[in-house]
């Protein structure tokens, strides 16, 4: 189904390639697994090694794609067009086939690298595994992938997956893409920030490489509004294999859909027939939890289960192994957050339990605060989790919410992450890639005008442009770092004060999943060895003390398990901070350490004032909470933290919102410390904070000036 009203031009000289000419007894001329004629004996065009014997029981199975039965309409269709939008339903083989098809069909589609975005990195790194082995390569040659800390490819490779993010930062140093001939933006429906700057950027590049050609691919409903967005682009559609799935509601709301949603997956283990569970739950603390449980409860009841979590900081080992099938009589339990609602495929699945709900962050401008919380999918995500249960036999989907919630309730498409999102790190990546018209900038969907001026308001605050709009030189020094502005600004600031190697290893703790671990059956053992980590000055210290401590130990696995550290987590801190160190060399930011003169706790804690100062806040009249300075918001110290004394001032790297507001990751600071660092928010005589907060400044003003 195409439009044919579209654009398009005539095809190129074409190289051989599956759908053209087929070489009897030598090398094949098709892509490795694109040749639809491939027989034992014949030679990859790749690699020129025989086909295994491993690459045709694969081929039999791809042949029964739905995508495989329109090859050459999709091959057709990216030739003749610059862009073009390919809407997939669940099961229709797109993600792994269609790059293959491209580089099969030779011309200008094979004349550079294919580039395949993923939104996540499970998906990149498990999607390359599968192409490779179906183009019957050694994964990291001629197919690979590149996530962050990890660039698995090679100067053989011509197929390369890799996060929207990876994309997006090659393009500061190659704004035209030039090493592709195609660009294939996958899963484009989640509508990422990294995705949505990359829709924007590539329709300037296509208007400077008319040879370039880009493929939106999606699963979304939503097809007409990819397809006008990229000037009336062709659409063509490819079915799914799906079999008919029967779905339930629940007659009440539930109000711990934990403890329903573990309910229900016993209640299937137990009653329904054999077939794998597929479970919907918002992060890994609720997914583990349910994880225990409902492994007890199979135990007790005789059942033969293997239930397993998958979440994004999950080890990679472990995440594959939700792929292979269950043991004989064995029933897989899946208990995942949204990672597998479209992203990946597991095979075997017929009961989905969906309770509707998902975390997402939320960025208020008017509040400055950005917060994960637990919301409701939309009905187009509720559609994608119940065909989950029809790939391969007819299916049931168990919605823990009533049919009202569904039609009044869910919003009808997720909104898109650049309209509920603090915009500070957009705004750094376009200025740095030469993008200075943000007003104009080709948004699929603009932010609201507010949300782009606080932004703007806050990069200068933070010194990153002038009153122009420009970058500065601080500016361009902090966006050469992949991390959040008030971040790669504490970078800067630490750069000068000489204690830059500490607070990248604060900040490398702060961009990882927390690595305090508290097993269920050993919390108070775990308590106990967290307190030797134990700041007074709070949570950034306390961290740096974990890290370094780990750093100087000679066996770190058992470190990490005497200790109650996630060894996974500190791995990942480990790159983080090894990456940005790096970029702290290759720009000479290197200043000499202030640690043999003792002032390296002052000088971190000044250095993330530079950073954060906008993100204090002071005790209230009463002693017992907290007043942010910029909203006046009433918060709390999060239960977690090493500070366990209530200072005047605090500083804080984030706020969450649970049963109420609180500050996370929270070290405490002198007010004579912020009249310090940053006068120009923080002395009495010029700010403009509140009654309480201007009491407590003005007596620190004498101290300040010592």
């Amino acid at each position: 189904m195409r439009d044919t009203n579209s654009r398009s031009r005539s095809p190129p000289a074409q190289t051989p390639g599956p759908f053209q000419v087929k070489k009897k007894g030598g090398a094949a001329t098709a892509a490795s697994g694109c040749d639809v004629d491939a027989e034992p004996g014949d030679k990859s065009w790749l690699t020129g090694q025989p086909y295994s014997k491993r690459f045709f029981e694969i081929l039999k199975a791809r042949r029964r794609l739905p995508c495989w039965e329109m090859r050459k309409e999709v091959v057709k269709m990216v030739r003749e067009n610059q862009s073009s939008v390919l809407i997939g339903e669940t099961g229709s083989g797109k993600t792994t086939q269609v790059a293959q098809f491209l580089l099969a069909a030779g011309g200008d589609l094979g004349s550079g690298s294919i580039a395949v975005t993923q939104p996540r990195r499970v998906a990149a790194m498990s999607v390359a595994a599968r192409v490779a082995q179906e183009m019957d390569v050694e994964l990291g040659q001629e197919v690979g992938y590149n996530i962050r800390f990890e660039d698995v490819t090679s100067e053989k490779t011509r197929i390369k997956f890799m996060t929207d993010g990876m994309l997006l930062r090659e393009c500061q140093t190659d704004p035209l893409m030039s090493k592709y001939s195609v660009i294939i933006l996958d899963e484009a429906h989640e509508r990422t920030l990294a995705t949505d700057i990359l829709f924007g950027l590539l329709k300037e590049v296509l208007q400077k490489r008319p040879e370039l050609r880009c493929l939106v691919m999606s699963a979304t409903l939503e097809a007409e509004k990819f397809q006008d967005y990229w000037s009336g682009a062709p659409l063509l559609r490819v079915p799914g294999r799906m079999f008919p799935v029967e779905t339930f509601f629940t007659l009440r709301p539930e109000k711990d859909y934990v403890a329903a949603a573990v309910e229900v997956c016993c209640m299937i283990n137990q009653q329904e027939p054999p077939g794998d569970i597929l479970c919907f739950l918002c992060g890994e603390e609720e997914i583990e939890t349910a994880c225990f449980e409902i492994e007890t409860r199979a135990g007790e009841s005789g059942c033969s289960t293997m239930v397993l979590p998958l979440y994004s900081s999950l080890p990679m080992n472990q995440q594959r192994r939700v792929f292979p099938p269950a043991p004989e009589g064995t029933r897989k339990i899946i208990i995942a957050t949204n990672i597998a609602e479209t992203s990946l495929t597991i095979d075997g699945v017929v009961y989905v339990v969906d309770p509707g709900l998902f975390k997402q962050m939320l960025y208020n401008p008017r509040t400055h605060v950005e917060s994960l919380l637990v919301s409701p999918i939309s009905r187009a995500s509720a559609q994608q989790r119940a065909g989950r249960a029809g790939r391969t036999r007819p299916g049931k989907c168990f919605r823990l919410y009533t049919p009202e919630t569904f039609e009044k309730e869910l919003p009808e498409s997720t909104y898109p992450e650049i309209i509920r999102s603090n915009l500070s790190s957009v705004v750094i990546s376009l200025k740095k890639l030469g993008v200075d018209d943000l007003v104009h900038f080709d948004f699929m969907e603009p932010p609201s005008p507010e949300s782009m001026m606080r932004a703007l308001e806050m990069l200068h605050f933070l010194g990153a442009i002038d009153d122009e709009g420009d970058l500065t030189d601080a500016g361009k020094a902090m966006a050469d770092f992949p991390v959040d502005p008030h971040l790669s600004k504490t970078i800067v600031a630490a750069c000068s004060r000489g204690c830059v190697s500490e607070v990248l290893a604060i900040i490398a703790m702060l961009s990882v999943p927390p690595p305090f671990s508290r097993p269920r059956h050993a919390q108070k053992a775990a308590d106990r060895a967290h307190r030797n980590f134990a700041s007074g000055y709070g949570d950034h210290l306390s961290l740096l003390t974990a890290y370094s401590q780990y750093s100087n130990n000679g066996s770190k696995a058992d470190y990490c398990h005497e200790h109650f550290l996630s060894e996974r987590n500190m791995k990942q801190a480990e790159n983080v901070r090894r990456q940005l160190a790096g970029i702290v060399r290759s720009r000479g930011l290197e200043k000499e350490s202030t640690e043999k003169n003792g002032m390296i706790t002052t000088n971190v804690r000044k250095s993330f004032i530079e950073g954060f100062f906008m993100q204090c806040a002071h005790i209230d009249q009463g002693g017992k909470n907290y007043m942010t300075v910029r909203d006046q918001q009433m918060v709390a110290i999060h239960p977690s933290s090493f500070l366990q004394h209530k200072p005047e001032w605090v500083m804080y790297h984030e706020t969450v919102v649970t049963d109420r507001c609180y500050m996370r990751n929270v070290t405490a600071i002198p007010a004579e410390m912020l009249i310090e660092v940053a006068p120009q928010f923080y002395h009495p005589d010029t700010c403009k904070l509140n009654e309480q907060a201007q009491k407590i400044l003005q007596r620190a003003l004498p101290r300040s000036k010592r």
